[in-house]
């Protein structure tokens, strides 16, 4: 077997080589002249719109959040809300749960306790109630579901128990309505100087 032997003299010249061979590959790109064409603009997406939000609501309950969505309906329905005490006898008694996400978009409605005997009333509360949303969002207490009742007299005007004056003889107040019905109430807020 004859080994080949590499001469002392190629030994510098070899370790040279594939020093420089090394070198060459980590070495960076050579920066881009002012006559090379540009880049094509960089392309981004619009940002996806997401569902609006209401007032922000800072309840800590859900009976708070129950109020704050109480005067967020006034608000919306001021020319609907029954000024004053409810007669004895109402045209409709609802009862309805309303589910609502963080942002106080509306998730459901289940009914508790429809006034069957009025589908009209029925299908005007969930309109209303539609109409209204978004809702003031529930940001401390993440999302909120909670029961009310709607009282509706037969002239189409109606109040919601957790705001209502009442039942009794017409013109005793009982308990007072907002002074500005166009200002969102919210529970938790400082009182307005």
């Amino acid at each position: 077997m004859k080994q080949i032997r590499l001469s002392r003299h190629f030994l510098p010249a070899l370790s040279a080589l594939l020093l420089t061979a090394l070198l060459a590959g980590c070495a960076s790109a050579p920066a881009p002249s002012a006559s090379t064409q540009p880049s094509a603009p960089v392309i981004t997406q619009p940002p996806q719109v997401q569902p609006g939000m209401g007032p922000v609501s800072s309840a800590d309950t859900q009976g708070d959040y129950r109020l704050d969505a109480a005067y967020h309906l006034y608000n919306k329905n001021s020319g609907r809300i029954f000024q004053g005490v409810m007669p004895h006898f109402l045209y409709a008694i609802g009862v309805l749960e309303l589910q609502v996400d963080s942002r106080g978009n509306l998730l459901a409605l289940n009914w508790m306790r429809a006034p069957e005997h009025a589908p009209e009333v029925i299908a005007e509360i969930e309109r209303t109630v539609r109409k209204a949303a978004p809702f003031p969002a529930p940001v401390r207490i993440g999302a909120a579901s909670y029961i009310e009742t709607w009282l509706w007299d037969a002239s189409g005007n109606f109040q919601l128990h957790t705001l209502s004056e009442g039942q009794g003889p017409r013109g005793q107040m009982r308990r007072p309505i907002p002074q500005n019905p166009n200002t969102v109430r919210l529970v938790s807020a400082p009182p307005a100087q």
